[in-house]
């Protein structure tokens, strides 16, 4: 059997396909006389499994398996690993979702240290020198909370997986556990900074030996494939109905970055970071469309340090948007504790590119807002002060796209009337897509919006471009299964393509509007303001008609129980 490589080489639609995945682009068979071609795809919620394409070549008259590397690339063995871990949780009492990913990081951090070295171990072994600056030195590493000395050698995954369950549960719970959460040097330290009211939950030794015994198998340095598992075991969580408000769906988070196509120059911001899937998405796009410029060592350097931020007021989901990120090869992002919208956060003119889907549905003291921000929107809604905060925190020039619930868009306040107005008449509003109410099922079936606007501070809208979306790929119920339906493509080719707008009316699913309506219509910004509504018109049966037919049908009624009477009565 030969395999054949199939390359993404770009963004549209692919219409070999028979079914649309939620993953998007033109796709090349590389294969000569190619005369026939079938295609099979497997999909699972939140992950796209494979893609496979039999085809056969008429000069060999073989049949040839051309398999895309794309997607979630995880295979079943480790899924199911996967899910026999989260169930061994779940039997063992822990049973909240974001909590059973809580602790599994822990151990997956615990596993990543053991294998980095190991592997620097095998390197400098090859080379003949001692590794720097080790996690695990030689001799004794005294505990801080048992005031006792621990030989390093015990803390290491690949030591303690052997012991007794009873051992095992001790060395980890006392030792290990303690340890990560007191390391403060290395690139390690952008996990363990957040771990100082870390808790470890899992309570029978039993437990612990199955998780370990599962979690083993997986290779912590092959970045590719953890990043895909910890992306699936994220989408588990959500699944869950456990703090799903946290996780925005991936292949919305890959709509957004394509639309603002990041560049290895730009400054990445998410306020609201959660598990850290735009600032993810983000360092893969650069990495995938600029690796030869990634390989100038300035370069290089601005996206290992540099390039990406993040905050958030969650400890726990800083560890594990920590852990995400470490997981898909970012080593060293700035990621802070911090309540973005308080007088703490100071970044102004910071940033050259913010992707976000922040809380929304609630509001804060007024007292702890900063007052910049209450400048441009006086409110206590966050919503709109996190708009508000992207002005701010964006160098000029500096582009956002974020997550709105519709009220923005249409709210009657004086501060939703504000934060529209400041987009329109102060920044640069370039674009309003409105999503359908399920994409953030089963957990939320609030109706939303991306906004994507530049910082100009002196205007500059001109023509907003409106697009309606109606399908995403998914059902829009609770269950979210895949369908074949899906606008995402469309919307980045046409976004790329704006002056191709210009002809498209009202009553299409995207147009563009004069920013002299939107100012008409009181900086109103829901679509529906704006779309054209065909009239069909509807002519029914005159009265009399329905009236005799419904006549004829109570006299057969009548006439067929006369008849059963006279039968059986």
């Amino acid at each position: 059997m030969r395999y054949f490589e199939i390359t993404l080489i770009g963004v549209g639609r692919a219409d070999i396909w028979k079914h649309r995945s939620d993953t998007y682009g033109t796709y090349t068979i590389l294969l000569s006389y190619l005369i026939h071609y079938t295609i099979a795809t497997y999909f699972r919620p939140h992950i796209f499994v494979h893609i496979l394409v039999v085809a056969i070549a008429e000069k060999h008259k073989n049949t040839y398996l051309c398999h895309l590397k794309t997607g979630y690339m995880i295979t079943g063995k480790i899924k199911s690993g996967i899910d026999s871990i989260w169930d061994t949780f779940w039997t063992g009492g822990i049973t909240n979702g974001i909590t059973v990913v809580e602790q599994m990081t822990y151990l997956f951090f615990m596993k990543m240290l053991d294998d980095t070295q190991s592997s620097k171990e095998a390197n400098a072994n090859r080379m003949g020198v001692a590794i720097k600056e080790p996690t695990f030195k030689q001799g004794m590493w005294h505990n801080p909370e048992t005031d006792r000395d621990v030989p390093y050698e015990n803390l290491r995954w690949k030591v303690f997986k052997n012991m007794e369950a009873d051992t095992m549960f001790r060395t980890v719970s006392k030792d290990v556990f303690v340890f990560i959460k007191n390391l403060n040097e290395g690139k390690e330290s952008a996990y363990s900074r957040f771990m100082e009211n870390a808790t470890f939950l899992i309570q029978s030794p039993r437990t612990l030996v199955k998780v370990v015994e599962g979690i083993d198998s997986l290779d912590m340095t092959n970045k590719d494939t953890m990043g895909d598992v910890y992306e699936y075991v994220l989408g588990k969580m959500a699944a869950s109905g456990n703090n799903g408000q946290f996780r925005t769906p991936r292949h919305i988070i890959r709509m957004m970055v394509e639309l603002m196509e990041p560049t290895y120059k730009d400054i990445i911001c998410d306020p609201a970071m959660g598990s850290a899937g735009f600032i993810v998405e983000s360092a893969k796009y650069v990495g995938e469309h600029y690796k030869s410029e990634l390989l100038k060592r300035e370069n290089s350097e601005h996206y290992k340090n540099n390039m990406l931020h993040g905050f958030d007021t969650d400890a726990t989901m800083l560890r594990i948007g920590a852990m995400n990120l470490m997981l898909h090869g970012v080593d060293n992002p700035d990621i802070q504790y911090k309540d973005s919208l308080s007088t703490d956060n100071t970044d102004t003119g910071k940033y050259t590119l913010c992707l976000a889907n922040p809380p929304f549905a609630g509001s804060i003291d007024k007292e702890i807002i900063s007052k910049t921000l209450t400048a441009i929107t006086s409110t206590k809604k966050t919503e709109l002060l996190f708009v508000a905060l992207f002005t701010r925190m964006l160098q000029t020039g500096g582009r956002c796209a974020s997550i709105v619930p519709d009220g923005v868009l249409f709210g009657n306040s004086t501060g939703h009337k504000a934060i529209r107005k400041e987009l329109i008449e102060n920044q640069r509003l370039q674009a309003v897509i409105s999503m359908p109410s399920g994409v953030f099922k089963p957990y939320a079936g609030v109706s939303t919006a991306i906004l994507i606007f530049t910082k100009t501070n002196a205007g500059g809208t001109d023509k907003v471009w409106f697009y309606d979306m109606k399908a995403d790929g998914f059902s829009l119920d609770d269950k979210r299964t895949p369908i074949a339906d899906n606008d995402i493509p469309d919307i980045i080719a046409r976004f790329k393509n704006l002056d191709a707008e210009e002809g498209r009316t009202r009553k299409e699913q995207s147009f563009l509007v004069p920013v002299d309506e939107i100012r008409a219509n009181d900086y109103d910004l829901s679509i529906n303001k704006y779309k054209e509504v065909e009239k069909v018109k509807v002519e029914y049966e005159k009265p009399e008609v329905v009236m005799g037919r419904i006549v004829e049908l109570q006299d057969e009624i009548n006439a067929a129980i006369d008849e059963f009477k006279k039968i059986y009565l």
